[in-house]
């Protein structure tokens, strides 16, 4: 999305449970077996957590972390010999993230790891600990792994038994059903590196095999929902969020049934949150930072088909298993746009608003959205801009606009989509370049449905246009404030050049004279008559 449009706080993962899960156990027959253990570990490793590795003498610690040492580094062949007589021994990862191995069986006292530096070295570093019950508690997420060698299993076998606290527990299992949906979806050998994500929770792999076939893994595990926040509602309910994977699965059969982009999905584990999608590659539709202007005709074209399709509000996700589209309400735009007072305001403008101006903005607001309710809802995306838009030239007409990310679409109105498109929040389009392609809509909408009223969306162009900057500002300023994210600030003055263009329009003349006499030098006051 444009940004973190979620609320940052969320109910502790396993709220509600009777029980804690048991233990992962298993057996593994051979050193290798411990070593493929290691390489598992490592991929859901993070700065900050602690692997704490137990076992009598010769369980297999130090194999085991030699491995995850290895792979972290990426380096099979890098000494990894055990610290037991250094106490403390510092790698590098391949990536740049530190490393620590320690073998705390001669520590006599926990002096000696402060004067050893040892908690600020494992601050913002993977750190794997042998012995470690001679570590004082820690905050940090930790990793228990416990080895014991079980000969009636075979003369090099051991049990493993591994748990995890702080989250840890949750991301093992989480890896665990990564690794079944590899293996049962064919993507097993397939390398995996992380991609650049968006500003949501969600998390991307590019998965590529050995001949160079490619795919990238989503990781989007089921999200609770936050604390309430109005009306005994969390965030994500207000403004229809979709808190699960049902609602991509369900829009991107939507789409491909109606013959555009959408990637195909090759393998789903629709209750872990992963799916295994066609990799549309990463050729964009701007160059330069600027639109490629038949790229977004092209994409303007999609649009125009998509609105003037009939389009049902509910979809199949799975047998017996259905997504409802929800309708993208006054409620929902209108707690949108009390984002831009809330942190846009105090935090970018210092302005601190009085009850009155704040009621007086969500009144104006309300009788101003009324101009944007649809005669008939369409598939509202919410993320139909240049970063969610991918350029295929290998294919023919509207199929050449990849789509991504729209598993927040609503039921609302065509013009939100277009507003999206052609204010983009990361690229400059020029007022004329924007009617330009609005002209363009207006004609492919009117040859699809001879009834369609350009009058009409115009005015609801410059409504929606208005709530998405503003909405954007305020999702922009919070995303500084509240998430320490500052690199969206630069997109500041670029959107409130948007919100001062849809602002000159007659229908928000009311919410103009509010930003001028609130929030001087967003807009210039309206000229006297």
């Amino acid at each position: 999305m444009d940004g973190d449009d979620r609320d940052g706080q969320r109910a502790d993962e396993g709220a509600g449970a009777s029980a804690p899960p048991a233990p992962w156990e298993f057996v593994l027959p051979e050193e290798t077996a411990t070593e493929d253990l290691g390489l598992f570990l490592s991929e859901f490793l993070c700065p900050g957590d602690v692997v704490a590795l137990s076992g009598g003498l010769g369980g297999g610690k130090t194999t085991l972390a030699r491995a995850v040492i290895r792979e972290l580094a990426g380096d099979p062949r890098l000494e990894v010999p055990s610290p037991t007589f250094t106490l403390i021994q510092p790698y590098t990862a391949r990536d740049g993230r530190a490393i620590i191995h320690a073998d705390l069986y001669r520590l006599r006292d926990p002096d000696e790891l402060v004067e050893l530096g040892f908690d600020e070295m494992a601050e913002d570093a993977i750190t794997l600990v042998e012995w470690p019950d001679r570590l004082p508690p820690r905050d940090a997420p930790v990793l228990t792994v416990d080895l014991s060698l079980r000969a009636e299993f075979g003369p090099e076998a051991r049990l493993a038994r591994i748990d995890g606290t702080g989250g840890m527990r949750a991301r093992l299992d989480r890896a665990r059903a990564v690794r079944r949906l590899l293996d049962r979806s064919g993507w097993d050998v397939a390398e995996r590196t992380l991609m650049q994500g968006d500003a949501s929770s969600r998390a991307y792999e590019r998965l590529t095999k050995p001949d160079g076939t490619s795919a990238v893994l989503m990781i989007a595990p089921p999200r609770p929902d936050g604390p309430p926040v109005r009306d005994g509602k969390p965030y994500s309910a207000i403004v229809h969020l979709a808190e699960s994977v049902h609602a991509f699965v369900a829009l991107d059969r939507g789409l491909r049934a109606l013959g555009f982009s959408a990637p195909k999905i090759y393998g789903e584990d629709l209750a872990e949150g992963l799916l295994i999608l066609e990799d549309l590659g990463s050729e964009p539709v701007i160059e330069a930072g600027a639109p490629r202007p038949e790229r977004y005709a092209e994409a303007v074209r999609l649009l125009a088909k998509l609105h003037a399709t009939p389009l049902p509000p509910v979809l199949p996700v799975a047998d017996g298993i259905e997504h409802v589209l929800p309708p993208y309400d006054t409620e929902a735009l209108l707690f949108e746009a009390e984002l831009m007072p809330d942190w846009y305001a105090p935090a970018i403008r210092d302005a601190t608003l009085s009850a009155e101006a704040r009621s007086d903005f969500v009144d104006l607001w309300r009788a101003a959205l009324q101009g944007a309710v649809p005669d008939r809802p369409t598939w509202t995306l919410r993320d139909y801009h240049s970063p969610n838009l991918i350029w295929l030239p290998e294919r023919d007409g509207l199929e050449r606009v990849g789509l991504i990310d729209f598993q927040d679409a609503v039921m609302g109105h065509p013009a939100y989509d277009v507003a999206s498109l052609l204010q983009d929040a990361r690229v400059d389009t020029s007022a004329e370049f924007e009617l330009r392609l609005l002209g363009l809509y207006a004609r492919e909408r009117r040859g699809r449905d001879p009834a369609f009223d350009v009058g009409a969306f115009a005015t609801a162009y410059a409504l929606l246009a208005a709530q998405r900057a503003t909405k954007i500002l305020g999702i922009f300023a919070r995303l500084d404030r509240r998430d320490g994210k500052p690199g969206y600030l630069a997109h500041l003055p670029r959107i409130e050049g948007y919100l001062a263009r849809n602002l000159a329009h007659p229908a928000l003349a009311g919410l103009r004279d509010w930003h001028a006499a609130h929030l001087p030098g967003l807009v210039s006051p309206a000229p006297e008559s």
